[in-house]
């Protein structure tokens, strides 16, 4: 079932529909959905080398512009459903203290957790909570995402060819690998 879904993949990630695809699962990811771009992105620059910044660049305005509406959903829920209930539990002081933080390590934290396999809509939201600057969270969001998409642009680009024959004949162990670096994103955030 795994092999027969990878050559699907393959198949379809030539075709021009895929950037469309690639875009919206991009932006998706950055806001509510739960699977990372990278599993489209990477069968896209390994089925077509050649256009592999056209993807990382597809990949990094799609995440970028999702990451605005997942800004949005913590700025909006945020104050519509957990001020309420910050207010009866009285963590005002906590939070201010949260917002703090948030507006001195933001940058940093936006910048590193970007380039992770750490869900990338925690981020966005927690963001839109902490009332971070929206322009600065916007640019750090152009480098960090832009810095990983086309890392592995470059790295597909040039290593293209063998990585794709190493990941043909390892397919089981690259998806539990991949599998296992999207579980410890979760887990690492559970921690953090």
């Amino acid at each position: 079932m795994l092999r027969k879904t990878y050559d699907h993949v393959i198949a379809h990630a030539a075709k021009p529909h895929a950037l469309a695809w690639l875009f919206c699962i991009a932006f998706a990811e950055a806001s509510f959905f739960p699977i990372p771009p990278d599993v489209l992105l990477i069968p896209m620059a390994l089925a077509a080398p050649r256009r592999a910044w056209l993807f990382a660049l597809t990949a990094t305005l799609g995440s970028v512009l999702g990451g605005a509406l997942g800004y949005l959903i913590g700025f909006e829920l945020f104050a519509k459903l957990a001020q309420p209930i910050i207010h009866i539990y009285h963590y005002e002081q906590a939070f201010a203290t949260f917002q703090q933080e948030f507006a001195k390590y933001g940058v940093a934290i936006i910048l590193l957790k970007g380039l992770t396999p750490i869900p990338y809509k925690i981020v966005t939201i927690a963001a839109g909570a902490a009332a971070f600057s929206f322009p600065l969270f916007m640019a750090a969001s152009l480098v960090t995402r832009g810095g990983r998409f086309c890392l592995e642009a470059l790295l597909l680009r040039y290593f293209g060819e063998p990585a794709r024959a190493f990941i043909e004949n390892r397919l089981g162990i690259v998806t539990a690998v991949i599998a296992l670096g999207i579980i410890a994103g979760f887990v690492i955030i559970k921690l953090v």
